[in-house]
Formats: C-alpha cells, structure tokens, sequence
C-alpha cells in the first residue's frame, strides 16, 4: 500500500471537533471520545528548587501526545487534524533549520521549550490525581506531564500512570517487539516479520531467562538495586491502571482496534497488562538500538581473506588494516588528552578462527512458513463499521521500519563548553540524541519530582521509570551512542555425542573438553489479517541455537572442522543492569558535580558517551560493560571458543566476566570543549567499525565549535548555531571535495559541460556545502545542481577510484564491512529513509586519504596502498572526471527517484524528514536536518 501523504497539520482543539466528525463519518461517541484530563481545583504542586533559572530548553517532535483513540486517527486520516499536543513541537524544531542563523538567546524559546521544572499556575492545563500521594500536572504550551509524588511509590506510579496517558501503544508494540511476538501482535507484514526476525536473533529469550535478570539486580545491585525493581513495579502498576481505565472508558489508543484486539462495537478484547519482565524485554530493544558496541568480526574475516587472496598473506593483511581504521592518527577525538587503550590491535594475534574460503553460511532463522509468510497474499477482512474504510490497510507495509535492527545504529551528537570560554563564565552545552523519528516519538518528555527524584527530561516509553537524558537541579546530562566492542564472535567446535564425525549442521558443540548439546530457544509465531494489515493469515517458527559463547550466527569450516559461529555480548542477560545508573542520575542526592556524575554513568552498562554541565564545571564519562579479554587476542576477528581465549574470569551462568575498571574507559573533566558525534573517543580506544578516520561527521562539529572556543565569549545561541549549521551541512562537500576539486583541477578542464559543473561545485563549497532551502519553505535547494550532482557522482567516484584497484572480491566485501555513502536520500537510519541522520557511515575518510596520497601531501595513517589511477594524478584525473560525466548525465529523477512520500526528481522532499507513523497519526514533512531528535539547550548560572 502506498503511504498517504499527510495533510497539513491542523491541532484538534475541541472535543466537539472530534465528536462531530465522528458523528458525521458514523462512530459511535464512545469509540470518539478523547483522552479525558480530569479537572481538578487545587492547584499543581511546587516545583523543586531550579537552578538554571529559565536558561534550560528542550524540544522532542512531534508531540507529547502519543496516544491517539479510533475517532482521532480516523480525523487525522479523513480531515487532516491531531489531537492537542501531538504535533505542536514538530513545527519550532523544523523552523530552525532556516531560522538558526540569525539566532539570539531571546529567541531560543522560538524553536526551543522552557525546561524550567514545574509550571506557572497561569499555564496549568490540567491536574490528573491517579491516587493521592502524585499528581500530574500538564501544561497549557505542549501537554508535557510533570509529576510530583509525596512518596516513591506514588511518584513513580505516576509515572507510569503519564507514560500510559502518552504512549500506551507504543509501549504494547515494543514489549512485543522485545520479545519476538510482534506479528502476533501487529499484523504479518513482510516488515514486521523481517523486523522480528532481526531482533529475536540480537536478543532472543524465555520467560525464565526474564525473571532471571530481575534475579540477578535482587542479588547483586544492593539497596539501590531493591529500590529500582520496586520503582519499576509501581511504574507498571501505574501503566495497567490507566490502561484499564481508559478500556473501560472507551477512550485507549484506537491501534487496538485496527490491528483485532478489541472489537469498535462492544468493546470486547483486553490489552494484556504489562508485568516486571515486560520492562526487562522493552530494555533489551532499547539497548539493542542504541546501547550496543562490535560484533560482524565474521564479515571482516571475509574481507581479510578477499584482501589475502588478492595481495597475499601479508600484504592483504596490511590493505585490510587500513582500511580497517581502528585507530586512525588524524580521526577527530571526543577527549583529547591521554590514552584509553582497548581493543586494539595485538602485535602477534593469538587464537584467531579464520573460516575456510567459501565454507560460511549463515546460520537458518525462519522455518516451517504457512500461509502468508509464504506469499505474498492479502486478505480484506470486513470493518467494524463503513466510516472505517479509510484507515484499511495502514499497516500494510509493517509498523516499524523492516531493517531497525539491521544496519548499523551510531547516532547523537553533543557540543559542551567550559565556562572559561563562554561570555556568562558558565558552562553551555547543546546536546541529545538522535533516536530516529517516530509518530509517536520512541522517546518521552516528562518532569519527575519525588523523594530522591528530581529531573525532568526524555525516557524511552516504557522503560521511564527514570529520566533517561535531562536536567537535574543545577545540572544537565546527555549521552551519544560511543558502540566500543562488547561483542565479541567465536569459532565453536562442533562435535557428536556419539563421537563420529560431526557435521557443519551438529547442535553439540564442546565447551571446555566436554561435548554438549545446544539451547534451543524457538517462537512459533501466527497471525490473522486485520483492518490495518491485510496480509494473509500465516506461521513460522523462529529457532535460534544458543552456547555457553554466545549465540549461533554462522557455520563454518576452520582448518577443516566444522564450527559454529556464536555472537557473545557482554550485555545479553544484563539488559537491565543499567537501571541503577539511572536511578543515580536522577537522585540531587548523589549527582552534585562531575565526578559524582561519572560515578553514576559508570553504573550503566550501555556503550554510551556521557556528558555533563553544571554551573561550573563539564565532564566527560565512556561507559558501557567493556569485557577484559585474554591477552593477544584480536576482537576484530572471530577467535577460538578455547578456555585460553576467554574473556577473563568468564561464567557462562550469568554472562559474566571481568570488564575493565573505571579508570581506563575514556573520560575528562573541564576539557576546553567536547564535541561527539559517534566519533573515535580517545586515543588508543579501538574504533568497532571501519571508516572512523580522517573524514568522520564529527569534524563537522569540531571545526566549528573549536572555531567558537578560539574566539572566546560563547553563548547559548551561537552554540546552538554551530550545531545547526552542521545540521545542514554536506560532510563530503565541506572535506572531501576540496580534494577532489585540487584533483581534476591539476589541469585544465577541456569539456566546458565539465568545467561548468565543476564551477558549480567550487561555488558550492565556498558557500558552505549546505542542504539548505533558498528561503523557509521554498522547497528548493540553493546550489540544487551541485547538490545533485555531488549525490549522483559520490558513489560514482568512490568506484572508479577503488574497484579496478581492490578487485570486485575485495571491492565487494568491504562495502559489506562500510556502505560507500550515507546521503540524506539514501534509504538508511533508524526509520529507513526520510530518517534525518546522515553521514555517519561512508567512504569519505578512504576517499580524502587516497586523494591526498596522489596529490602528494602528508598523510598520517594513510591506506597501504594509492588506489585512484594506480597512484598517478593524470590517471586519478581522468577516472575522477569520465565518473563526473557519468553523474552529471543523471536526471533529477534518476539521482532522486521518488517513493511513496516523494515525486521522482524532488530533490527537497527525498532528503526531508518524516515523522515514521508508528501508531495511526501522519505528520507534515520537515527540512532535512542532521541533528539529534531530544536536544537540550543549557546554560547554569547557579549551583546548590
């Protein structure tokens, strides 16, 4: 089914609004009315004492409103409208990708809201009292929750009471999502079960290995740790409250009724209430998005063996190193003084498990396929009622994104600046994460005032029992996605209990001498169509094999024996150990400067870059559940499942083993600035992935935030205006096309169509590189030609300079390691295209240091060989400009082909973000920004 285009955002105000519409289309008033917000006459509770005194701003699109009943999506579908405060920060977050550049501080509430906590009592909205010891204020701007608790219990029931209020569904579709059941749930769309299929293999479980985590935080976590599992059963108990109420009331989100759990007419059906283990399952998704480091060392043995088959063993060895970059001398750092070493290269690699050339197949996930997950079928089911017919089919083509789990996740960014550089003495800082875009958003604001809580900020729905990214009292945090390896991959030998020969397909494996059978761990999942999602009914049965290395990935053959290729995270049956973290970020009892701070964040096992700024002092912290390895052994590459090449101190019962003290992750305090863009951390702290080098987005950042520090006198505005300016910035225009200019403009350009094209280009990268409408709302792209030539000839280029030189094996096999490009068109990022993020992965860094190595200049690091025109500059010249040609041949439609949002040739709508409709709401289209999707503008001028 082809996506609707939204119409133009119109906020449903009035209950009436609704209600009349419902009546005109035939709903029944039960299933149109709104999210009661009941009134109450005394007035919102006080506020904790606020140090940032109105200096501290936030912004999350598209709204707070994330639950939506039958009559609202109905409304949205029919008459274009939202109901109040689902889409009213989407508009100020859009305007500021043409807004920034006359940005002041007087203005930043234009485009940002007023963090403040608590609200003024001219602005309260409502007052909801879920029981008596909490309340939840919302306000009158943007309906965010703010809730004041006079006991633990109550406030964190409150809580979960808010988070139900806003995103009830999304919550449900997540827990399912966590634990392998969302065709069950939602539908089987071919993206839901390609989406499923991705996440049971990440992150795959039974009930019991749920209750055993909760275990686990009851035995080893303290008081703290009691504390969090019973916050978290209050939230729950919060969330199946207002869950039920708002069933009976006739009033839940109206995706029940779409997807066939209850029924529009007599409300027959049930939304299953959440339990403890739910939570444990929703934190695995959040830890699997975002929170994950390493793994695919199988896909970079095959590199490394295409690179030895081409140059030999050494040689190859050499050429994938390269282009490897784990530890690349001019890669922009986070901390710029000291050394982390971790994960990086041995001298002589021990217990490295190389696969035999073309022995590796990848382990079978899906079987036993009937039905509609065996064709392509569709089913119409008759609706509930004729007004209905608009909203068939909504969920045709899945309700998340097919590959979320799939490609490779590096997002967020943060720019933090010592007070000794800032024009107020105090700390700025401009940072959050981008965590794709969703309608209703993954994330959710909320303030959460208790005993030993006072923060206000974003969570993940569902796992809110804390605020996740935010403000304090007197300080403000953030993280980025750092993804250091904890994943590491084994070669596992395969064996018969009966001691014959084992084959490549054997379940028993050894494991310290003894042969021993594999786990099975097996979904079974079924589905039937509904209104929303009309495929056919169908079944398949999920099947994962898991060790005590891990679970299985691959087969293989090594030497000639047969392995198995298992995945061990260092965080899988720890998906909820962070909570303590959390709960310490929280707590104004235990955060009162950074190195308090960086001794909560070392509580939190996520690969996350942490960042801190109070009225004083900034701060830095790396956390994450970094794994100490045997000595010598290379974690880029599989390794030997041997008692020798363990991680040190492993126990296979619990998934744990020795990680790395406090004192060697990467971290800093009162640096002159910090900038993060998922970029290398610190010296010597092995990069995961390949291509973080001379090239990163993060330049982006450094460059202009550097530029800030120098001149002195920083503001929150002018902050700000360097992360926006970034936001709209071509990363391979800003530093990689100044090469390729120097490069085919070594000599006169004889085709004046090419000479025009590369003056466009010049002028283009002397204007700034910028993705940027001529005027807000134009639609049109100022130097469109050279943007659409850059998109067109990117990877082009990429291709005439390296192919002929790697060869198509090993040309073919490292695009498998690293994409060649990740243009804001391109159909990647955490809601696929449309999706914002860009640049994160690509070629660049390969692309600036082969070029810079022909041109002669100085190269640290450089790639082991030249590759364009074998190293001559006349050769290089004309491969780079016959691509050139090529590219510049390529129509609009062609380079922007269009999709189910966009007309082929649309250059503004194939880069612009859409808000992924995750629930029954569209939203407007917005510029293309490269920017994090939660951000913070801060600024403390006071301090307890």
């Amino acid at each position: 089914m082809r996506r609707r285009t939204p119409r133009p955002t119109r906020t449903r105000k009035l209950t009436s609004t609704v209600l009349a519409a419902a009546a005109a289309l035939g709903l029944g008033i039960a299933l149109a009315a709104p999210v009661p917000q009941p009134a109450r006459a005394e007035p919102a509770a006080a506020a904790a004492t606020d140090y940032c005194r109105g200096q501290c701003s936030d912004i999350l699109p598209p709204g707070a409103t994330g639950n939506a009943t039958l009559a609202d999506i109905l409304a949205n579908r029919v008459l274009g409208t939202h109901p109040e405060h689902s889409a009213d920060q989407l508009g100020p977050y859009g305007d500021l990708a043409s807004g920034y550049p006359t940005l002041t501080d007087d203005k930043l509430n234009s485009f940002f809201n007023d963090s403040s906590f608590g609200v003024p009592a001219d602005q309260v909205a409502s007052v909801t009292k879920p029981r008596d010891d909490v309340t939840i204020t919302r306000d009158k701007k943007t309906g965010v929750p703010h809730i004041q608790g006079t006991t633990r219990e109550g406030t964190e029931y409150g809580a979960g009471y808010a988070a139900a209020q806003d995103r009830l569904w999304l919550m449900d579709l997540f827990r399912h999502v966590g634990r392998g059941e969302l065709t069950p749930f939602a539908g089987g769309a071919p993206a839901n079960q390609g989406l499923e299929q991705d996440f049971f293999r990440q992150a795959p479980y039974t009930e019991e290995d749920y209750q055993a985590q909760i275990d686990y935080i009851l035995a080893h976590g303290g008081e703290r740790g009691r504390q969090a599992l019973a916050d978290a059963q209050a939230y729950v108990d919060g969330i199946n409250a207002y869950a039920k109420k708002s069933k009976d009331g006739r009033y839940f989100p109206g995706e029940y009724v779409l997807t066939g759990h209850i029924d529009a007419i007599t409300n027959a059906g049930d939304i299953q209430p959440f339990k403890l283990t739910d939570l444990i399952a929703l934190a695995s998704v959040v830890g699997a998005l975002f929170g994950n480091g390493g793994g695919g060392e199988v896909e970079g043995a095959l590199s490394m063996l295409a690179a030895q088959q081409k140059y030999g063993l050494a040689e190859g060895t050499k050429v994938w190193e390269s282009f490897r970059e784990r530890n690349d001398p001019e890669a922009v750092l986070t901390v710029r003084d000291g050394s982390f070493p971790y994960a990086g290269k041995p001298a002589a690699p021990k217990g490295t498990a190389l696969p035999d050339s073309g022995s590796v197949t990848p382990e079978q996930l899906v079987h036993d396929r009937e039905g509609g997950a065996a064709t392509k079928a569709r089913t119409q089911v008759k609706a509930p009622k004729p007004a209905l017919e608009p909203l068939r089919g909504i969920y045709d083509d899945g309700v998340l994104p097919r590959d979320l789990f799939s490609r490779k996740k590096g997002m967020s960014n943060a720019l933090v600046v010592s007070g000794k550089y800032t024009e107020s003495g105090h700390p700025v800082a401009v940072f959050g994460p981008q965590a794709g875009y969703f309608a209703p958003q993954l994330l959710m604001l909320q303030e959460i005032q208790g005993p030993g809580i006072s923060a206000r900020g974003a969570s993940f729905a569902g796992v809110g029992m804390y605020v996740q990214l935010g403000r304090g009292q007197d300080y403000a945090w953030s993280a980025t996605t750092s993804a250091q390896d904890i994943t590491d991959t084994y070669a596992v030998e395969l064996c018969s209990p009966d001691g014959s020969a084992p084959s490549k397909d054997s379940t028993y494996y050894r494991f310290r001498g003894d042969c021993v059978p594999m786990d099975k761990l097996e979904r079974r999942n079924a589905w039937k169509p509904t209104l929303a999602d009309s495929t056919a009914a169908g079944s398949y049965r999920m099947q994962v094999y898991r060790t005590k290395y891990g679970l299985v990935t691959h087969r293989a053959t090594v030497g000639g024996k047969p392995v198995a290729y298992t995945m061990l995270r260092s965080t899988y049956r720890h998906e909820a150990d962070s909570i303590i973290g959390f709960q310490m970020l929280n707590d104004p009892g235990y955060v009162t400067d950074a190195k308090s701070f960086q001794s909560a964040a070392q509580h939190i096992n996520y690969t996350f870059n942490w960042f801190y700024a109070d009225s004083r002092q900034t701060g830095y912290y790396n956390s994450g559940l970094n794994p100490v390895r045997a000595a010598d052994v290379d974690s880029s590459l599989p390794v030997k499942a041997e008692t020798a090449y363990e991680w040190r101190d492993f126990d296979p019962k619990d998934n744990t083993a020795a990680a790395t003290p406090p004192a060697e992750h990467p971290q800093s305090i009162d640096q002159d600035y910090y900038i993060s863009w998922n970029n290398k951390l610190a010296k010597d702290y092995g990069a995961a992935g390949f291509g973080n080098g001379s090239v990163h987005r993060g330049n982006l950042l450094d460059d202009r935030v550097r530029a800030l520090v120098r001149k002195g006198g920083v503001t929150r505005s002018a902050l700000t205006r360097a992360m926006a300016e970034a936001a709209v910035t071509d990363l391979r225009g800003e530093d990689v096309l100044p090469e390729l200019l120097k490069v085919v403009r070594s000599k006169p350009i004889d085709d004046p169509q090419l000479a025009t094209v590369v003056t466009q280009l010049d002028s283009w990268q002397s204007a700034g590189s910028q993705r940027h409408e001529t005027s807000a709302g134009s639609h049109t792209y100022g130097h469109a030609d050279a943007v659409r030539v850059m998109d067109a000839w990117w990877p082009l280029l990429v291709e005439a300079e390296f192919k002929s030189g790697l060869g198509d094996g090993l040309y073919d096999a490292l695009r498998t390691n690293l994409s060649v490009d990740e243009s804001p068109s391109a159909g990647h990022g955490p809601t696929g295209s449309h999706a914002g993020s860009s640049f994160q992965y690509g070629w660049w860094s390969y692309v600036d240091k082969d070029l810079r190595t022909v041109l002669g200049e100085d190269v640290k690091g450089p790639l082991a060989r030249p590759y364009c025109g074998g190293g001559q500059l006349t050769a290089c010249r004309d491969a780079l400009l016959t691509s050139l040609k090529t590219a510049v041949g390529k129509t609009a439609a062609q380079v922007y082909p269009g999709d189910d949002n966009c007309s082929a040739g649309d250059q503004w709508c194939a880069d612009a973000i859409i808000q992924r409709p995750v629930g029954g709401l569209t939203h407007d289209k917005i510029s293309w920004q490269n920017r994090p999707t939660f951000q913070q503008v801060v600024e403390f001028p006071a301090h307890r």
